[in-house]
């Protein structure tokens, strides 16, 4: 009897824990581990659009994979601005959590946008390299 109500005053401490967490802690660091990622793809797209820009006409999808790397950091940008906004506000408050709820989900189909274009432009096919105008001059 005495580890039944031992098991139960644990489960009532738990349950008390778990109803005093801060959802807006949390929300918080939710929202800078997101921006971290953004920050790692906006990274890639960055060092994608400086391989293109060397290559230049001579890439076969040249215009495309420049519209499409550009249109990426814009969205990501979009989204990062969207971050530091939700980040400020205080979900404790009832105003707070109707607007974090649109922008979060605002968030979400920018990002659904973006990794879609991701995929498009890894379908593309960009090959890495050191000096990629000497591959291709070879190539040819």
């Amino acid at each position: 009897m005495a580890q039944i109500m031992a098991g139960v005053n644990n489960m009532l401490n738990n349950e008390t824990e778990m109803k005093s967490m801060d959802a807006n802690r949390y929300a918080t660091k939710k929202t800078i581990a997101q921006g971290m990622l953004d920050i790692a793809l906006l990274t890639a797209n960055a060092s994608q659009l400086k391989y293109i820009l060397q290559v230049g006409e001579q890439h076969q999808f040249y215009k495309v994979m420049l519209i499409l790397i550009s249109l990426s950091i814009v969205l990501q940008l979009l989204v990062g601005i969207l971050f530091v906004i939700i980040g400020s506000l205080n979900i404790n408050r009832k105003n707070d959590q109707t607007a974090a709820v649109i922008l979060n989900d605002v968030i979400l189909v920018v990002v659904f946008v973006i990794s879609t274009i991701n995929v498009i432009i890894s379908g593309f096919g960009i090959e890495y390299s050191s000096q990629p105008l000497r591959m291709i001059m070879d190539s040819t």
